[in-house]
């Protein structure tokens, strides 16, 4: 991932606004051919989550665009109806309850945000519409009553676990935990605890850190005084970067390690050089992995386009979404119909996309294991 420009910066919240205003169609609107198969999105789209929410957006984009210019499914092209939540979780809930309540949408598509995921979900609970891929690895978006919420992505316990046998391969015992005091945070280092005690390694400091990043330098003098070997970073958006450079002025060469959610341009822009060396799990392959033909296609769909975003890790995971959507709605064959989708999904076993494996084993099981571990590079690109 590239530092964006202000201009391209610029560029991007102008089109998310537009996106916000009247939703993204990948193809024709309504009465210019057939009835479109409408997939409603709440995202972030303008907001410190902005660019998270747009490259996830325009990945999806991109693999519905490209089916679209095919034929759509069954001759029904697919409309992506994202609106801007802003991160925002009231103002999800009214967009989703509009979707909810919408005859013409079909289902709910990476809406994104785990406060935001965990108030839509009553929302939709003892319903047939379908929570396809919500963005967020948090346990409590995966509900084992729930048949009609589809993940793929892995869990952050499961990346905190992945991280923590790395440190435990490479020799590093003694391992420091900063974590957000939200539910995302607790998740992440209670989990980190349970690895930690499983690898046989020694827990050190357990620091937390406020939303708005306060707390940041007193965690950072605690943790480099326990003089740990890593420190397991559970922290996202603006704390990130507080306690990043904190940490960094305490003890420079410490090693950090940290979860998907840390990459996105905003933050390796903020931290520039800061961070350089930073470990971070992934939960989609590089998207410079040209070798995959996923990414490929990836790429060639994100071509299409004519953005001027740059591709990432996040919209790689929205175009790999988007693909298990349209592999999902081909298998319902004839008329489509809700309770025929979900039957249809959780007949996805073994689909492999590319070099990119996805099963759909029951509710509350994400249907990807993929997970592997990045640097940050100079200029913030992620290398293996």
């Amino acid at each position: 991932m590239t530092q964006a420009s202000s201009t391209t910066r610029r560029q991007w919240l102008a089109q998310a606004m537009a996106i916000s205003a009247a939703g993204w169609s990948g193809l024709a609107r309504a009465g210019d051919g057939p009835e479109p198969i409408r997939l409603g999105q709440s995202i972030a789209l303008t907001g410190p989550l902005g660019d998270l929410g747009l490259a996830i957006h325009q990945g999806a984009h991109a693999c519905f665009q490209a089916v679209n210019a095919k034929g759509g499914i069954n001759g029904r092209p697919i409309e992506l109806v994202a609106k801007d939540d802003s991160y925002d979780v009231k103002k999800s809930v009214e967009i989703v309850k509009g979707f909810v309540a919408d005859p013409a949408i079909f289902g709910l598509f990476s809406c994104m945000g785990t406060p935001m995921i965990e108030a839509l979900l009553p929302l939709i609970k003892n319903s047939d519409m379908p929570c396809f891929t919500p963005m967020t690895g948090a346990t409590s978006a995966r509900p084992s009553d729930m048949r009609n919420v589809f993940n793929v992505r892995p869990t952050y316990p499961e990346e905190a676990a992945r991280l923590i046998q790395h440190l435990a391969t490479i020799g590093h015992e003694r391992v420091a935990i900063a974590y957000q005091n939200n539910s995302f945070g607790k998740e992440v280092a209670a989990s980190t605890e349970a690895a930690i005690k499983d690898y046989k390694l020694v827990p050190v400091t357990t620091a937390a850190i406020e939303n708005n990043g306060s707390g940041s330098k007193e965690a950072a003098a605690r943790i480099a005084a326990s003089e740990p070997d890593a420190v397991l970073i559970g922290l996202a958006s603006k704390p990130t970067i507080e306690f990043v450079k904190a940490i960094r002025a305490q003890r420079r060469g410490l090693p950090l390690y940290t979860l998907s959610v840390f990459g996105s341009a905003s933050i390796l822009k903020a931290l520039g050089d800061e961070a350089y060396g930073i470990a971070v799990s992934q939960v989609v392959p590089l998207p410079s992995q040209s070798v995959l033909p996923v990414v490929r296609d990836f790429h060639n769909a994100w071509k299409a386009t004519g953005t001027t975003m740059e591709p990432s890790h996040l919209a790689l995971e929205g175009y790999i979404n988007a693909r298990v959507m349209v592999e999902a709605l081909k298998r319902v064959g004839g008329l489509l119909r809700r309770a025929s989708f979900l039957e249809a999904t959780w007949g996805l076993k073994r689909l492999d996309l590319g070099g990119y494996e996805i099963s759909f084993e029951k509710p509350g099981r994400s249907a990807s294991k993929f997970i592997e571990l990045t640097l940050i590079g100079r200029s913030g690109k992620f290398i293996r």
